[in-house]
């Protein structure tokens, strides 16, 4: 998934500033306003595009090796699209980083159960199974299973969305709520529905909320970064070969730079990174700091309010982020490293 995440976030980055540059308007189509910019966010968003289908898939292939192929790459698909389900807007939902996730484990354990399941059937039907049997079963579970999953992502962005308003007037809470949200799936449903939080109240005229949302989603990519540069023993060398790009991806506010990483440790790298954003987010709201663009990272500095403690709660979060690593991650010992060089040659 990273050379996915890498190149079409840099792309994007790059649209970002071109259109910095030329002055574009920073409104709903910053990063598109000119045709240069427009050509490289296009194409970094179709190399973002596949980023969920290759996560689902490979884990699902990890799990059942190629029976698991084809349920990963159709279950992580359907999470970015959304299956066929509308939220109460009549948009479409996407199940994100946790939905693919789900997918991918899912799909690959149930082939797994199934190739055991049809080593009774007559050896004259050995030759159908892997080009007919196990796809098409395949198929039908993680067509119903993501179907009956969407729903229920829906059902949490509502009931995350209602909360997140009742607190409207408790300001820091309300800021280390929203930062901490941003880092919690990295683009999934709980992501976006801090993302669409911040955009309504834009509308509304509140850019404080969008400040907490943006540095909320910043932090995590950088707090990676911070660690794999002064906590290399914590990291294995494709990992720490890789994080220089996250400094690009959280400037440029592309929380999915961290994505892999959680993937590979979700228990001590997801709490580590809510917590640097959640006290990014909260400092942001501390100090009234505002925001009247939708997106665009560092490239969007020029129009933030308080910008100078803004930066403070940057470096702060990230800072705290990436010493909640180095207490959570364990050192890597030199066999998990050799298991690691042998995936990524796999790969």
């Amino acid at each position: 998934m990273l050379p996915f995440v890498v190149a079409g976030g840099i792309f994007i980055a790059l649209a970002f500033l071109i259109d910095t540059i030329m002055g574009a308007p920073q409104d709903g189509n910053f990063g598109s306003n000119t045709p240069v910019a427009a050509w490289f966010k296009g194409i970094g968003g179709i190399s973002f595009g596949f980023m969920l289908a290759i996560l689902a898939g490979y884990i699902g292939r990890s799990i059942a090796d190629r029976p698991g192929l084809l349920v990963g790459f159709v279950g992580g698909a359907m999470a970015a699209a959304g299956c066929t389900f509308t939220d109460p807007a009549g948009q479409a939902v996407s199940a994100g980083f946790l939905g693919a996730l789900l997918a991918g484990f899912a799909g690959g354990y149930f082939m797994l159960w199934f190739e055991k399941v049809c080593e009774h059937i007559p050896q004259a039907l050995d030759g159908m199974k892997p080009m007919l049997i196990f796809p098409l079963v395949g198929l039908a579970f993680i067509g119903v299973f993501m179907c009956a999953v969407n729903p229920i992502m829906i059902a949490i962005n509502v009931g995350i969305g209602n909360f997140l308003t009742s607190l409207g007037n408790a300001k820091i809470l309300l800021g280390l709520l929203l930062g901490g949200m941003m880092a919690i799936d990295m683009g999934g449903p709980i992501n976006k529905a801090a993302y669409l939080f911040g955009l309504a109240s834009i509308e509304l005229g509140n850019y404080d909320m969008m400040a907490a949302v943006m540095i909320g989603g910043m932090v995590p990519p950088l707090a990676i970064a911070l660690a794999c540069t002064f906590f290399k023993d914590r990291w294995t060398e494709t990992e720490l070969k890789s994080a220089p790009v996250n400094y690009i991806m959280g400037l440029s506010f592309i929380t999915e730079g961290a994505i892999p990483y959680a993937a590979a440790d979700p228990l001590r790298v997801i709490p580590a990174c809510v917590i640097g954003s959640a006290v990014a987010g909260a400092i942001s709201m501390a100090f009234g700091c505002t925001l009247m663009a939708p997106h665009g990272g560092i490239f969007v500095f020029a129009v933030v309010g308080n910008w100078p403690m803004y930066l403070v709660a940057l470096v702060v979060g990230a800072v705290v982020g990436a010493l909640m690593l180095r207490i959570l991650k364990k050192k890597v010992t030199p066999d998990e490293e050799k298991l690691a060089e042998e995936i990524a040659a796999e790969a």
